[in-house]
């Protein structure tokens, strides 16, 4: 589902060449669930930025479904991230204009055909928020805005799913909701979650933890169990 082949990212600072990735080679299958972790400043936000088509690399190549999106103009890159893929930001990323049940859908207006309005509605009836359609962003509690941008990432019902510290922002309770939600759609849609955190309680959640230090795959481990929240 997810292809790296050589990828790397730098930036100029000066006369200064900064290495924020470094010859990164990745596979991930379809339906993994992943957790990307690492200390700040180890390249772990900037690989899923990557892996979602938000930033260019240096050079390499990144592969979405057997797409090679790395150089595709912003048009053609647009139209993948709208089918293939659903982000989730630590910063929840909310349209503050648009009502919840707004904010959900407009994905599904840019880039599915037909009606999403039923299908955004039982949306938000999943993450709890079925009495909280019209209310706006301000209106709403940083839990209940995260789970709008999770409603939001799953309306066009992507086939990979990406979350950047989504719990980064949370009090436990909702953190740990957001997550149950995150691992049920990844069990029972078979979607690919890739997930990036600090946190080891969060990782131990996946079937696959990915080590990054220095912009580097320092341990990449695979396990047999069911992923998900524990009850």
């Amino acid at each position: 589902m997810i292809q790296v082949r050589g990828l790397k990212k730098q930036f100029q600072n000066g006369s200064r060449t900064m290495e924020i990735l470094k010859d990164i080679h990745l596979h991930i299958e379809a339906g993994e669930f992943v957790a990307i972790m690492g200390a700040s400043g180890s390249g772990k936000s900037t690989l899923l930025g990557l892996l979602a088509g938000l930033d260019t690399p240096s050079a390499g190549e990144v592969w979405i479904d057997g797409t090679e999106i790395s150089h595709l103009d912003e048009d053609a890159l647009a139209e993948i991230r709208g089918r293939k893929i659903g982000f989730v930001f630590q910063s929840y990323q909310l349209i503050p204009t648009l009502t919840a049940l707004e904010n959900v859908l407009l994905p599904f207006e840019l880039n599915a055909c037909g009606d999403g309005l039923q299908h955004s509605r039982e949306l938000l009836q999943q993450v709890g928020l079925g009495d909280r359609m019209n209310h706006y962003p301000v209106q709403l509690s940083g839990g209940e805005q995260q789970r709008v941008a999770l409603a939001r990432s799953f309306v066009v019902d992507p086939p990979i799913l990406l979350a950047d510290e989504p719990t980064g922002n949370l009090d436990s309770v909702n953190g740990s909701h957001v997550l149950e939600l995150l691992c049920r759609r990844n069990q029972e849609s078979a979607t690919t979650l890739v997930l990036v955190t600090h946190d080891p309680q969060v990782a131990a959640l996946a079937t696959r933890r990915i080590v990054m230090r220095d912009g580097m795959i320092v341990e990449d481990t695979k396990d047999t169990k069911t992923a998900g929240v524990q009850q």
